[in-house]
């Protein structure tokens, strides 16, 4: 049992790397105070993107690896 939470504590560590990573940068620099904010489809429609999938999929890998890591902690050695 404990060779599984450890393994999974593995492949969860490298999904929460891999789902960070793959988020984009929220700083613009100066483009934001040199252009303005402008309102496009995808502000509008922010909860359907590839960014809010991304954060969403983030906070899931978060908790399921602290799920994880305290499933490793009471299993103890």
């Amino acid at each position: 049992m404990r060779t599984f939470f450890i393994a999974s504590e593995l492949i969860l560590a490298i999904a929460m790397i891999v789902v960070v990573l793959l988020q984009p940068s929220k700083a613009d620099g100066l483009k934001g105070f040199v252009t303005g904010t402008t309102e496009t489809f995808f502000s509008k429609n922010k909860s359907r993107t590839k960014e809010a999938f991304l954060s969403k999929l983030t906070v899931l890998v978060a908790i399921l690896l602290a799920v994880n890591t305290l499933a490793l902690n009471f299993i103890g050695k």
